[in-house]
């Protein structure tokens, strides 16, 4: 399955996927292009990553929200959001799927691809010469069977057991109404259940062992960050663990989605 909303449209156009992502994290880079991602929120590690961020000498932000970047990014790009621009996905069975804008850019926003396309040209880079998102659509796709390049085979192999892990455990999940900024800005979505804040969930006998009770605060602490949380209990996650979600401003503070925590 798809780990994210188009990632078979970026396989198949053949681009790389998240992997390169946590590269450019741990090897910073003097500069980076951020187009329609806010790290502090959509990176496994919000802390790593916003390290990287300032150490660079230059940071372009290609948003239609202002956000957080205006504390690292040293210039601020608007764009549309994708209901205002042309474009298309790539479905897991490998339809391609295009749309057009439901309305125009607001203000001076421009569709992310028309941004690049100018900036390109100005560098004097090849294979920025595009006059609509069709062409950039054709020039990925131009004489690829798409549903010959997905495959539903599953490759087992045995790999050795990781070493048991000790201490409390950090597992983490992105919730729906929390995955991107466009959801995370609509009032409606965030009054549903699915957007309730984060909570430290864990099961009875973790409780028992801690001394606390579903619904009583807790202090998580991950490396040097920590987040104020409820407790909440859940009896199917296994022992010596608590799930935390990411990307929400209460648990941005924290580390890596998985690690070490101590709880107080």
């Amino acid at each position: 399955l798809a780990e994210a909303a188009n990632a078979v449209g970026v396989y198949v156009a053949g681009l790389p996927l998240g992997a390169i992502a946590a590269e450019l994290i741990a090897r910073p880079r003097r500069a980076y292009v951020l187009l329609n991602a806010e790290p502090e929120l959509d990176c496994a590690d919000p802390q790593a990553a916003l390290a990287a961020l300032r150490q660079a000498q230059f940071v372009v932000a290609l948003s239609a929200f202002k956000g957080a970047a205006a504390e690292y990014a040293h210039a601020m790009l608007p764009i549309a959001p994708f209901s205002e621009t042309p474009g298309s996905f790539v479905s897991t069975e490998g339809r391609l799927q295009t749309f057009h804008a439901a309305v125009r850019p607001l203000g001076e926003a421009r569709p992310a691809w028309k941004v690049l396309r100018v900036l390109g040209t100005l560098l004097g880079v090849q294979g920025f010469e595009y006059d609509s998102s069709a062409q950039v659509r054709e020039e990925c796709l131009r004489g690829k069977d798409i549903p010959a390049l997905l495959s539903n085979e599953i490759s087992l192999q045995q790999k050795p057991l990781t070493p048991k892990l000790s201490g409390l455990q950090r597992i983490a999940d992105v919730p729906i109404y929390f995955a991107d900024p466009l959801v995370r800005r609509a009032p409606s979505l965030q009054k549903t259940r699915d957007a309730r804040p984060p909570r430290a969930w864990m099961n009875s006998k973790l409780m028992a062992r801690l001394g606390v009770a579903a619904g009583q605060p807790v202090l998580v602490k991950q490396g040097r960050g920590e987040a104020r949380l409820a407790a909440a209990l859940d009896d199917g996650l296994p022992d010596e663990c608590v799930r935390v979600a990411a990307a929400h401003p209460s648990t941005a503070g924290l580390g890596p989605m998985f690690g070490a925590v101590t709880l107080e």
